[in-house]
């Protein structure tokens, strides 16, 4: 055990974030730290180093063992390049490495007793500095920085120029050069290209010591991690396996409480009625047998409801009318800012239905195609054409298309006028805005409040053909997987740019993969593009969109039967999970709504009140037998 968090907890002010946290971490382990924004992670991890303190509970770390933390924010100001900073890190092997040298040069002058203590101390060293692969110390640095994004140019850089997120990634390398025993890392991906990603994934996979990650990026957790801990509601739960198969027990447990849940429901709702009947019949042993059922029921342990709906955005992606089949084609189009070519002679088409990912390096002009796209650059040569009927809904990364000086409200208000009061709120909430929030200006809001905004906005657009750069940048898990689903059930078209793989998993139908050279075009998810890519399946065209061999044209590969299949399968089950939902929803509503009638026909004026109270009456049985057929169907879909 390296180390133990029991019982941790912590509020501010009145806000209780942790409640009870608990859980262990081994020597070796590689685990994840999850939940929605809000849920207290970077602050149990702040817990962790000491930086906060705990109301209760308390942090255990091994005797002896060393610990590195990378926070969210690096404020550094140092006047060292990045290359001092990285040798500061190996300050204790390179003064090592000097006492070595110095014993060499002892020893050649030294005789008697004297020789002898040098000998002996100079083997000592050496072993030390063999275990702690002291030989490789310059190749271990360059490696690195490398591995992180950083050319050998940028080594002599100072760090007090540098971006923030350059200077979170040289935080990042003076730790994973460090080597502690336990690494704390907080969205280390949020400034790293997918190649550095992916050098990082190798990393820490075959990293000795163990590293607790909180991180957004499911393909990365899934890749590193072996445990998963989640914070939910200020309390902790511990999953064994990467986050895939987190994700897999998580929604079996919640389907298992909503179940038996609904059940209960179900059975309490017949005693009652039960009940109901046999006291309508007003004899002695009808009442007696209706008291018997009642103190049973009185007895029945409740199971609570799952809050798996009301915490979570609501999204939904309708086109007001369809497109053409044909929603754009790019001939020979051209883009340049001055020295830098971003790309020439670049075509391709997209058509209706497509869930279209755009990839590739830094600098290569994604962003930059997706701003042409839309009208906000203008290219330096080539045509765009638009298909019959489609209409634009983007998306932008930098939140461009928000007035910081608007509220919340205002921003849907000025954005869609015709839109009532009511209706504007409505949305809001269902993006997690209600109350007095909606009233907050938009400036003040963070990275994801933004995004949501910037979402509710686009889905009131009811636009057919959705261009999003970087979605998915500040939404937390649930968000995300709630916005796949909402893009996997949209009947439009998709074009995007995005970093997160496991968001272009689930969602892309086709990647184009946008390079110097021009672009390439793979039919598939990010699972099916990398194993073409790394087969060498297509090589890249200068000139135009190079696709893989068509079902006409070639016999199909199986892993495209196989990707065909799983996708079919999967949409299949989104459709009648996303029904579950549904279901959930509109049982959710009625429950509410009759809670509602309840207390409006205890209320003294209504109680003298017959016309109104038979009227709510019939509203609350017609919405009991509704709830009835409801939990029927929710128990057959679930089967």
């Amino acid at each position: 055990m390296l180390l133990a968090c029991q019982k941790i907890s912590k509020a501010f002010g009145g806000d209780r974030i942790l409640n009870d946290i608990s859980f262990l971490i081994n020597e070796g382990e590689k685990a994840a730290l999850i939940g929605v924004n809000g849920a207290g992670k970077t602050t149990l991890l702040k817990i962790i180093t000491g930086e906060y303190e705990a109301d209760g509970g308390e942090v255990v770390l091994q005797k002896g063992a060393s610990l590195g933390y990378l926070s969210q924010v690096i404020d550094v100001s140092s006047r060292r390049t990045i290359y001092e900073e990285m040798l500061d890190a190996k300050q204790e092997i390179i003064t090592m490495e000097q006492t070595i040298r110095k014993l060499e040069q002892d020893i050649s002058r030294l005789t008697g007793e004297e020789l002898e203590s040098a000998m002996e101390k100079y083997s000592q060293l050496t072993q030390k500095f063999e275990h702690a692969n002291g030989y490789a110390w310059k190749s271990e640095i360059v490696g690195v920085l490398k591995g992180l994004g950083f050319s050998e140019e940028d080594f002599d850089t100072p760090i007090y120029t540098l971006s923030g997120g350059q200077k979170t990634r040289v935080a990042l390398s003076r730790i994973l050069l460090l080597q502690p025993d336990l690494i704390l890392l907080d969205e280390p991906t949020n400034h790293l290209d997918m190649d550095s990603i992916h050098w990082l994934e190798g990393f820490l996979s075959g990293y000795p010591g163990s590293v607790l990650i909180v991180s957004h990026d499911r393909y990365f957790l899934d890749k590193v991690v072996t445990k998963v801990i989640e914070i939910e509601n200020g309390n902790s739960q511990t999953f064994q396996g990467n986050y895939s198969s987190y994700a897999q027990k998580k929604k079996a447990q919640r389907d298992a409480q909503m179940k038996q849940y609904l059940n209960q429901q179900q059975e309490i709702q017949h005693q009652e009625a039960v009940i109901t009947k046999l006291r309508s019949f007003n004899r002695e042993k009808s009442i007696r047998r209706a008291e018997s059922r009642e103190k049973a029921l009185e007895k029945i342990e409740r199971v609570d409801k799952p809050v798996v709906l009301n915490s979570k955005m609501r999204i939904s992606l309708e086109p007001e009318v369809l497109s053409g089949n044909d929603v754009l084609t790019i001939e020979n189009l051209t883009k340049s800012f001055g020295e830098k070519h971003l790309f020439r002679n670049l075509n391709l088409s997209i058509r209706r239905g497509e869930v279209v990912g755009l990839l590739g390096a830094n600098g290569t002009g994604k962003t930059t195609l997706l701003k042409i796209i839309n009208r906000h650059l203008r290219p330096d040569g080539g045509k765009i054409h638009y298909g019959a009927k489609v209409s634009i809904g983007y998306y932008d990364q930098e939140q461009h298309v928000l007035n910081e000086e608007n509220t919340i409200f205002d921003e849907i208000s000025d954005a869609y006028p015709k839109l009532t009061n009511t209706r504007i709120r409505n949305v809001l909430a269902a993006f997690l805005f209600t109350g007095d929030r909606v009233f907050q200006k938009v400036g003040t809001l963070s990275g994801g409040e933004k995004g949501r905004v910037s979402l509710a906005k686009l889905m009131l657009s009811n636009a057919n053909f959705l261009i999003l750069d970087e979605p998915t940048n500040h939404l937390d898990i649930q968000s995300r997987e709630i916005l796949e689903d909402a893009i996997n059930d949209y009947e439009g078209t998709v074009f995007y740019v995005s970093h997160d793989r496991y968001f272009i998993n689930r969602t892309a139908t086709r990647i184009l993969d946008l390079s110097p050279e021009g672009i390439v075009n793979y039919k598939g998810n990010y699972t099916y593009y990398l194993e073409q890519k790394e087969a060498g399946n297509v090589e890249a065209d200068s000139d135009s969109v190079t696709s893989l061999p068509k079902e006409s044209d070639a016999p199909v590969l199986s892993s495209k039967e196989d990707w065909k299949k799983s996708r079919e399968e999967a949409a299949r089950q989104r459709k009648i999970e996303n029904e579950i939902k549904k279901l959930e929803k509109e049982i959710a509503r009625l429950e509410e709504e009759n809670e509602q009638i309840k207390e409006e026909m205890s209320r003294p004026d209504i109680a003298t009140d017959v016309e109104r109270l038979m009227e709510l009456s019939t509203s609350y049985e017609k919405n009991e037998e509704q709830l009835l057929t409801l939990y029927e169907h929710w128990e057959e879909l679930s089967e």
